[in-house]
C-alpha cells in the first residue's frame, strides 16, 4: 500500500542504492561532494526529463515552486550547483549505471513473447543523429558547419532494452560499428540498408553462426541461384537464393543469400529483404521480422522527445553526454517499473504520461491499471503501428 510517496520516488525506489554507489565510487565522483552528490544530480536531472524542463533556470524555478519534494526525494537547489555537476561529475558513472539496470530488465522480460513467435533472441541494430550547436560545442564537429553525435543502439526486442549504446562524433559511419556489436550465435540482427557492408556481414554474422536480416540495394549485382514458390496473396512476390556477381562483392561475400521481394498491400510499396537464413520455411516471416524494427524507432523518438534531449542542460561533452545517459537509465527504469509494478498500458503510453502524474501520491498501479486512463496522451509524435522502413 503506498505510504505517501510520490509516482517519481516509486519509479526512483527501483534503483540498486549498492550497484549506483560502486559507479560513482569507480570514478570518484562524489569526491568534494557536500550538499550535492551524483544520486542527487540524478534525481534532478531525471526530474528535468520526464516534466520536459527548458534549461537550468526552470528547472530551479520549477522546483522552487514544488511542493514538498522530500517525498520525491529531490533537491532544489541553484542552476549554477546543477551546472558544475554538469561540467565535473563524470558522464560515465551513468553509463556503467545505465548497464547495470540493462541487466535487470533482461532478466526481467527473458520469458517474453514477441509477435511472429520465434523462439530465437532478436535485435534491431541502428542509429541516431542528435544535432547541437557547433558554435556552443565545438567538440561534436559534424559536417558543413553543423555539430551532431550519433547514438547507436542494440535494442533486445524482447521488452524493448538497450543492450548496447555508444555515443560517437556525427561523422562516423554506421556500418564502421558493425563489428562493435555483441553477436550471439543463433540470434536474429535486423537492420536497414545503410549496414550493407557484405565483408563486415559475413565476418561479423556469418561466420559467427548469427542471422541478418537487411535490405538490399537498389543496385546490388547477384545471379540467382534458386526460385521456390511462393504465395503472392501473402504479399511476397518471391523468395530466391542468390550469389554476389560482382568482383569485389564475390570476395567479401562468397556464400550464397536468400532475397525475399515483399509488396505492402496497403502502400504499394516494394521491399527487397535480404538475409542469410535459410531455415525459415514462410518467407512472409522475413517481412514480419524486418517489421519488428520500428521498435527501434520509437526509443529514438523516446530520447529525443518524451525524455526531452532537444534541450541540453550543458554544452561540454560530458555535460551533453551526461543527460543523454541519465536519459537512457530513466526508460530502463520505466521498463524495470512497468514489470515490477504490472503495468498495463503500453510502455509508450507510460512514457508519454508519467511527467503528468509525477507528484501524485498514489500507487502507481492505481494510475495505471484503471479501466479509464487518467490522464491525457498526446496523439502528437505517437508511433502506434510499425513500419517497413
Amino acid at each position: 500500500m503506498n505510504k505517501g510517496k510520490t509516482i517519481f520516488a516509486q519509479i526512483m525506489s527501483l534503483i540498486n542504492e549498492y550497484e549506483f554507489k560502486k559507479c560513482v565510487d569507480r570514478y570518484k565522483g562524489d569526491r568534494h561532494a557536500i550538499k550535492f552528490n551524483c544520486r542527487d544530480q540524478f534525481m534532478v536531472k531525471s526530474f528535468a526529463q520526464f516534466t520536459d524542463r527548458a534549461g537550468l533556470r526552470d528547472i530551479e524555478t520549477t522546483l522552487n515552486l514544488c511542493g514538498d519534494l522530500y517525498r520525491s526525494g529531490i533537491k532544489a537547489i541553484p542552476r549554477s550547483t546543477l551546472a558544475e555537476a554538469n561540467e565535473k561529475k563524470d558522464w560515465r558513472i551513468y553509463q556503467d549505471f545505465a548497464m547495470t539496470l540493462v541487466k535487470e530488465a533482461t532478466m526481467l522480460y527473458k520469458d517474453e513473447k514477441l509477435r511472429i513467435g520465434l523462439e530465437e533472441m532478436i535485435y534491431a541494430f541502428d542509429s541516431s543523429t542528435i544535432d547541437l550547436c557547433l558554435k556552443l560545442c565545438p567538440w561534436a564537429e559534424f559536417h558543413h558547419g553543423k555539430g551532431a553525435f550519433k547514438i547507436h543502439t542494440l535494442m533486445d526486442l524482447r521488452g524493448s532494452i538497450p543492450t548496447f549504446v555508444m555515443l560517437t562524433p556525427g561523422k562516423v559511419n554506421d556500418a564502421r560499428m558493425m563489428d562493435k556489436i555483441p553477436v550471439e550465435a543463433g540470434a536474429f540482427y535486423l537492420m536497414d540498408r545503410g549496414y550493407v557492408a557484405f565483408e563486415k556481414l559475413y565476418k561479423h554474422f556469418q561466420q559467427k553462426g548469427a542471422y541478418f536480416v537487411t535490405r538490399a540495394k537498389d543496385n546490388m549485382s547477384y545471379e540467382v541461384i534458386e526460385s521456390r514458390p511462393v504465395n503472392k496473396d501473402s504479399g511476397v512476390l518471391s523468395d530466391e537464393t542468390i550469389r554476389l556477381a560482382g568482383y569485389y562483392s564475390t570476395r567479401k561475400y562468397p556464400d550464397t543469400l536468400r532475397l525475399v521481394v515483399y509488396e505492402d498491400i496497403e502502400t504499394g510499396r516494394v521491399y527487397r529483404f535480404l538475409t542469410n537464413n535459410f531455415a525459415i520455411d514462410d518467407p512472409l516471416t522475413i517481412a514480419e521480422l524486418y517489421r519488428e524494427r520500428w521498435l527501434i524507432e520509437l526509443f529514438f523518438k523516446w530520447i529525443k522527445q518524451h525524455l526531452h534531449i532537444r534541450t541540453f542542460y550543458g554544452t561540454s561533452k560530458n555535460a551533453v553526454y551526461t543527460q543523454i545517459w541519465i536519459a537512457i537509465c530513466d526508460y530502463l527504469l520505466l521498463i524495470i517499473a512497468k514489470k515490477r509494478y504490472g503495468l498495463d498500458p503500453s510502455l509508450h503510453s507510460i512514457s508519454n504520461s508519467i511527467g503528468q502524474v509525477l507528484f501524485q501520491r498514489a500507487n502507481i498501479r492505481e494510475i495505471y491499471n484503471q479501466p479509464t486512463t487518467p490522464v491525457s496522451v498526446p496523439e502528437a509524435g505517437s508511433v502506434e503501428q510499425p513500419t517497413l522502413w
